[in-house]
């Protein structure tokens, strides 16, 4: 009998289960996406101009904005007489690993389509 290559692959650093959920939580709004995107396509101090482009309320905005904080995603200095936010991409980390640990067993198990992994469908007795 042959042995099954190891489909197994290592994460450099343990997953941080806590913290790639709580990332993932803060980017599940359409809202949050389209501030986060907002942010990437302007660098620099972008403050009440977030309420104007999103289309949404101020409280609504702000919201979104404070779990976006929450999760470390997007910080906010106070400018006087506004709040400049802006991306802190390295609070993606945990998120990141989670995703390219399982892009990487996805892609070792496609190099192998030989090992199945989950079992035959049997059929109940009549």
């Amino acid at each position: 009998m042959l042995d099954a290559p190891d489909q197994t692959v290592a994460s450099p650093e343990p997953l941080d289960a806590e913290a790639a959920a709580a990332v993932a939580k803060a980017l599940g709004h359409p809202a949050r996406i389209r501030i986060i995107a907002l942010l990437l396509s302007r660098p620099g101090c972008i403050g009440y101009e977030i309420v104007d482009e999103i289309g949404l309320a101020q409280s609504t905005v702000s919201e979104h904005l404070r779990i976006l904080k929450a999760a470390g995603l997007v910080t906010g200095e106070i400018e006087r007489p506004r709040v400049c936010y802006s991306l802190n991409p390295s609070a993606l980390a945990p998120l990141t690993r989670l995703i390219e640990t399982i892009a990487a067993r996805g892609a070792a198990a496609s190099s192998d389509r030989s090992i199945c992994c989950v079992a035959p469908h049997e059929e109940e007795p009549t």
